[in-house]
């Protein structure tokens, strides 16, 4: 009987002992969840404010105003376009005459099928 009694005293301490290592490690791994919580919302902070800053210095009036300031614009005047005679010659062609368009090539080699939604679909009625 007292070979019964220790063994059932032993399981009783090593069940406590087994008890308490769960609730140890509960405890931490709910900390560590509060820790990276706290976590997110300082970067969720740190996001806010970086888009305000954005938003601050990409502001319309601030860039016209440095524009002004900084940079030596003028408004065009009609004297600065050229005509257009004095245009350079056309830059010299790669394929040789009768041979085929190879950018109409391409075009034609695409399955006329395929709606690329800049096209309406046949009998699409809009």
């Amino acid at each position: 009987m007292r070979i019964i009694h220790l063994l059932v005293i032993g399981m009783l301490v090593f069940a406590a002992a087994y008890v308490y290592r769960i609730k140890m490690e509960s405890t931490s791994r709910t900390e560590r969840v509060l820790r990276l919580n706290a976590e997110v919302r300082e970067q969720r902070d740190a996001i806010a404010a970086l888009r305000a800053e954005w938003a601050r210095l990409d502001a319309p009036l601030r860039l016209q105003g440095l524009a002004e300031r900084h940079l030596t614009l003028k408004p065009i005047t009609a004297t600065q376009f050229d005509q257009l005679k004095n245009l350079p010659d056309r830059p010299p062609s790669y394929f040789r005459k009768g041979d085929p368009d190879p950018i109409g090539a391409m075009l034609q080699a695409i399955d006329p099928e395929t709606i690329t939604g800049s096209v309406p679909a046949p009998g699409d009625q809009r």
